[in-house]
């Protein structure tokens, strides 16, 4: 499998929780330029609501912010 991890070049939101014990990981980088890690459930809840409301699919409604 190749790397999922988001860059500059290919933006987008990349999850991970590898058991049901293990924090949860996730970072996302936006066309836009912002970037954003997380680590914990709560954190990485937080990252993924915040890049669907303000980045990533927003920009599609609004053009590139």
């Amino acid at each position: 499998m190749s790397d999922l991890t988001p860059t500059a070049d290919r933006p987008g939101l990349h999850v991970s929780k590898p058991s049901p014990n293990a924090p949860a990981t996730g970072s996302a980088v936006c066309h836009c330029g912002a970037s954003a890690t997380a680590t914990g459930d709560a954190q990485v809840r937080a990252l993924v609501e915040g890049y669907t409301a303000n980045h990533g699919p927003a920009h599609a409604k609004g053009g590139k912010r």
